[in-house]
């Protein structure tokens, strides 16, 4: 049976207040860990911590942001001795970066911090619903990728009056 609009609007409300407070909640753990750099500058140190030395528009695309900002963001995190910037051998004018120790570390400390937040938030929880939320945020994430947004002649001729 397909959703009825009612459903539809109240399971798209709940998803925003989900993105919402995830975002609030990422930046305040964001600030107690990280200080200064902004928190998807992160998102930058954990391709090079899964696949290793980087360039920066490789960062940028995986993290979703524009190379400008990366390189930004690349830059502060250098300075904080959380990576390491070296010529790239295949081409002498790009720059390679990858994760030091020290940049290891802290996201060691961030995955810790968000481990204990999630245990203390999902206490009230068992372990059938964590398992159900779990398969469906899943199945949403496939189902969400897998759907091409309407083309957008058909969205302006949808808003046009009939």
């Amino acid at each position: 049976m397909p959703l009825t609009p009612a459903t539809r609007d109240q399971l798209l409300t709940s998803l925003e207040r989900l993105i919402r407070t995830g975002r609030h909640v990422g930046a305040r753990a964001a600030s107690q860990l990280y200080g200064e750099l902004p928190s998807f500058g992160w998102a930058l140190l954990v391709p090079l911590q899964r696949e290793g030395d980087q360039r920066c528009s490789e960062l940028a695309a995986r993290a979703g942001i524009d190379v400008s900002v990366a390189s930004r963001q690349l830059g502060a995190l250098a300075r904080a001795g959380f990576v390491d910037r070296r010529p790239d051998p295949r081409d002498g004018r790009a720059s390679l970066f990858n994760l030091t120790g020290q940049g290891a570390d802290a996201l060691s400390a961030a995955r810790a911090l968000r481990a204990d937040w999630a245990l203390s938030a999902l206490s009230s929880w068992d372990e059938a619903d964590a398992k159900l939320l779990t398969d469906l945020v899943d199945r949403l994430v496939v189902d969400l990728t897998s759907a091409a947004p309407p083309p957008a002649s058909s969205r302006s001729a949808a808003a046009l009056p009939g």
